[in-house]
């Protein structure tokens, strides 16, 4: 079942922060992505306090953020996973 992963970002100065750690992190969301894991992904803006990734799976969406730069450099204070039954759009069952 596909699921959301949701951030929440530890500091407020977060662009700033994420800097040493933003190719690390782009490139482990490129490898997600080609895998077919990661379907869709960013942050939320205004203000930019976290992000939400869609995944194929909850154990694919666990496994990423358990390896992910941001994460293991402690930018994401908090993460969840959620299942997600999406009602429109994509056709999801095919995943």
């Amino acid at each position: 079942m596909p699921s959301l992963l949701f951030y929440h970002f530890a500091y407020e100065d977060h662009l700033e922060r994420r800097t040493p750690h933003r190719a690390g992190h782009l490139a482990h969301a490129q490898a997600a992505a080609e895998r077919g894991e990661l379907l869709l992904g960013g942050p939320l803006n205004h203000p930019m306090d976290g992000a939400v990734c869609v995944f194929t799976t909850a154990e694919a969406a666990h496994a990423f953020a358990g390896a992910d730069p941001y994460v293991l450099a402690g930018l994401v204070g908090k993460w969840e996973v959620r299942e997600w039954e999406a009602g429109v759009g994509v056709c999801v069952d095919k995943v």
